[in-house]
């Protein structure tokens, strides 16, 4: 059953990933089908821009922006869950928390005057707009490692950066995972956003298409945009399942007392 699961896991990835390819490079070739689907307009396919350059500045983005996250949330996991950071976790927290109901548009109408149009306030948008997903994620991972485990490793005169790094970490990493794939999710699907201050992503050509009427172009950047977020968690969601398989098999090989 868990080689047939894989099977279908693979096979999906692999059609999304065709799709995905398939539709930036030879989105032009369909000029005859989006015609045929929206008669009454004279540019029915966008092509100011490659899709593939478009894929490739979104995928940048998002990556840029999630590491910048991923860097600040592990951190701030990583202190408010020690001795000396416990008391500030509810302060960190409630900040985090605060920064997710403020809408990525409102953060780009801001940062926009303040640094400039371009990637740059998109980058900001989206790194605070993931940070959440990713503290949430450190808390609770780090806060789920085994004391058993802590006290054997201080007991083998492991030090605390030690311990962390070869103990927490490694026991915490699937639920990090699964906030880090959150994370990138929602920023997937916020980066089209960007393009409303200018930066170039998948969501250009439907910013472009809302503006003069064309629904399309709309449908086409919301296709890739869609596929491309399917195709990411596919691919967080094989990562996931590889972690905790290694994990399980250490677990498996570790003596019992």
């Amino acid at each position: 059953m868990n080689a047939r699961r894989r099977w279908l896991a693979n096979t999906l990835l692999g059609g999304v990933l065709l799709a995905l390819g398939g539709l930036a490079a030879g989105m032009p070739a369909l000029h005859g089908v989006f015609a045929a689907l929206f008669p009454g307009l004279a540019r029915p396919v966008y092509l100011q821009e490659s899709f593939v350059s478009l894929l490739l500045a979104h995928l940048g983005l998002v990556a840029a922006s999630s590491l910048a996250a991923l860097a600040v949330g592990l951190g701030l996991g990583i202190g408010v869950t020690r001795r000396a950071g416990q008391e500030f976790k509810p302060l960190v927290q409630s900040l985090c928390a605060l920064a997710q109901t403020v809408p990525p548009v409102a953060v780009l109408a801001i940062a926009a005057p303040l640094i400039g149009l371009g990637e740059r306030p998109a980058l900001l948008a989206l790194a605070v707009y993931g940070l959440f997903p990713i503290l949430q994620a450190s808390i609770a991972g780090l806060e789920t490692v085994s004391p058993a485990s802590c006290d054997a490793a201080r007991g083998l005169g492991m030090t605390a950066r030690q311990l962390l790094l070869q103990i927490e970490l490694p026991q915490a990493l699937p639920v990090i995972l699964s906030g880090l794939r959150t994370s990138v999710g929602i920023n997937i699907g916020t980066a089209a956003i960007a393009s409303a201050v200018g930066a170039q992503t998948l969501g250009t050509p439907i910013v472009i298409g809302l503006v003069g009427f064309n629904t399309a172009y709309v449908l086409q950047g919301a296709l890739m945009v869609g596929l491309l977020a399917v195709a990411v968690d596919l691919v967080f969601e094989r990562l996931q399942h590889q972690v905790e398989r290694r994990l399980g098999r250490r677990a498996a090989l570790e003596p019992t007392a």
